[in-house]
């Protein structure tokens, strides 16, 4: 009986990250990279963000360089190019939304 009380505890925690972790790729992160990833948005293609489904995108970084970039944000030539998400998040919300971008691979 633990092992099936502790076996739906670990799923009900797993979906509740994965619920998170796109509630907050809807509120902080689809206005640039799209609800699909795609990068298709007006403000995505000004920015010329990452497209997410990418096989050859997604291999370009690692999940270090994700998190640091969901962080730190990215600056390019003294320029924002993505705005940091490290004070709004919190190390597991950002390790789920890593793992979320992981998902949206063609």
């Amino acid at each position: 009986m633990k092992i099936i009380t502790l076996t739906l505890f670990a799923l009900a925690a797993t979906s509740l990250d994965a619920a998170t972790a796109q509630e907050n790729w809807t509120k902080d992160c689809m206005q640039c990279h799209g609800k699909t990833g795609a990068a298709d948005t007006k403000m995505g293609k000004l920015l010329n963000a990452k497209d997410l489904t990418s096989p050859q995108v997604q291999a370009s970084f690692t999940d270090a360089q994700a998190t640091d970039a969901i962080k730190n944000g990215i600056k390019e030539n003294g320029k924002t190019k993505m705005k940091a998400f490290g004070a709004k998040l919190s190390e597991d919300e950002v390790k789920a939304l890593v793992a979320y971008v992981r998902t949206l691979k063609k």
